[in-house]
């Protein structure tokens, strides 16, 4: 390189280094925004959930909620039971439906299958990272565990036949109708993924209500 190309070269390489610089600042604003965003988005979830369970806790114990469940004429998005599992910390009221605006209420009963109490598979799903995440230790439960319900007209008792499984995500058969009295919680797995589905299944033992 002459002494005469030297000074073009600097030049230049100042410049291109002033655009770098630009580039990475700016590059590092996105990557915040979107880390902060990131972190914003579960505890913006949480304070929607917090809020629906608010209104469907008093709901639930009206003469129209009892009327509709023993009817099974529960809307999607009203609340049909509060289910608690000691053992997983979860203390949450199920709404009917699964659909996305449903599930803003943290779990949902899957339409078609049988309420808590009834003969069949009950099945719910429940969010596990966002939107009051009841089902985030879900993978926490061993046989034995219980799971209990509190209706409109009674409360139900459950306990938990085997350790939680993974189930691909399309895997639907894990809801179907089955002999006797059984329940089925689904939840994403991963926590943090939707690549599969986590099942928990159950049996009733003790029944009070219908």
């Amino acid at each position: 390189m002459t002494s005469s190309s030297v000074s073009p070269f600097l030049v230049e390489l100042i410049r291109a280094r002033k655009g770098l610089r630009r580039l990475l600042s700016g590059l590092s604003l996105v990557l915040a925004v979107a880390g902060l965003g990131g972190l914003a988005y579960p505890v913006a979830t949480d304070f929607v959930q917090h809020r629906i369970q608010q209104r469907l806790a008093a709901s639930l114990r009206t003469p129209e909620a009892a009327a509709a469940y023993r009817a099974g004429t529960v809307v999607v998005g009203h609340g049909l039971t509060r289910l608690r599992i000691p053992e997983a910390g979860t203390d949450v009221i199920v709404v009917e439906g699964t659909g996305r605006s449903a599930l803003r209420a943290g779990a949902g009963h899957y339409p078609g299958t049988p309420l808590p109490g009834q003969p069949g598979n009950v099945a719910i799903a429940g969010h596990r990272t966002t939107y009051g995440k009841p089902f985030a230790n879900l993978d926490h439960l061993r046989a034995g565990a219980l799971i209990e319900f509190e209706t409109p007209v009674g409360a139900y008792r459950y306990r938990v036949v085997r350790a939680p499984y993974p189930v691909s995500r399309t895997d639907l058969s894990v809801i179907d109708w089955s002999p006797g009295s059984t329940l089925t919680l689904t939840t994403c797995h991963p926590k943090g993924s939707a690549r599969q589905r986590l099942v928990v299944r159950a049996e009733l033992v003790r029944p009070e209500g219908i």
